[in-house]
């Protein structure tokens, strides 16, 4: 991949791209030994070897983060008015956006990433990646309410859902886990809304193989792991198959 040097810089977070310029005309960043005078000079990412002050950089397409998402954020890359997921990371990619949406205010698990190919993957309806949330109600559900849930419900579209599966590891069934393997819109409410309750909190636990860290605290994120990133890639190739 061809990048300007001063991108390649910002987007490794040298720094920020004006001040990565400075670095530059200060002669301490060098490109294959030799130092580099111009920030639009252009680096192959796969073959230029670039240091800064003589440490070596070394290039990643993508970046991946795991975020708790706190209520009251809006799950997009930007908005004008309101606070967005995006606000809480500090990165100085310009092309990191989250991977699906939850509701302003849900919480929980929210991969953010620049891998477009991936978020298509994780998302199309046609994989059935698993999604886990946590629910509490304003009433309890009956065996018949989880029979309906798990056998597929009519929330008004031109289909039922799909079979979901509930797990109530909780003291009562006003408090559950549910898994579901799409993503409509708003999909966990109105499938506890067909059933005449109303979702108090939700709290999205998984997606695939990504499982919430518990120690991030609402708000807070980190770097996904090598590992994390191999088993999201190898459950959507197998999903395609």
């Amino acid at each position: 991949m061809l990048l300007r040097l001063d991108k390649y810089l910002a987007d490794l977070s040298v720094d920020t791209r004006s001040k990565v310029k400075l670095l530059i005309r200060k002669g301490r960043v060098r490109v294959n030994e030799q130092i580099a005078k111009r920030p639009e000079t252009k680096i192959d990412t796969d073959a230029d070897t670039v240091t800064v002050d003589g440490r070596i950089l070394v290039y990643h397409p993508f970046e991946y983060y795991m975020l708790n998402k706190p209520a009251g954020v809006l799950s997009a890359a930007r908005d004008k008015k309101q606070p967005t997921v995006l606000d809480l990371i500090e990165s100085d990619r310009k092309d990191l956006f989250p991977v699906g949406r939850l509701d302003k205010d849900t919480v929980g698990l929210l991969l953010i990433c620049n891998d477009g190919r991936l978020s298509h993957d994780l998302l199309s309806p046609s994989h059935h990646v698993n999604k886990t949330y946590e629910v509490r109600l304003d009433a309890a559900l009956s065996p018949e309410d989880i029979a309906a849930l798990e056998t597929g419900i009519d929330i008004g579209d031109t289909s039922k859902t799909l079979p979901a599966v509930i797990d109530t590891p909780y003291e009562d069934t006003t408090h559950v886990n549910i898994t579901i393997h799409e993503g409509r819109f708003h999909q966990v409410k109105r499938m506890f809304l067909a059933r005449g309750k109303t979702v108090l909190f939700l709290k999205r636990l998984s997606m695939g193989s990504l499982v919430l860290d518990p120690t991030l605290s609402e708000g807070s994120y980190r770097t996904l792991t090598e590992a994390e990133i191999q088993q999201l890639t190898a459950l959507t190739e197998r999903n395609k198959g």
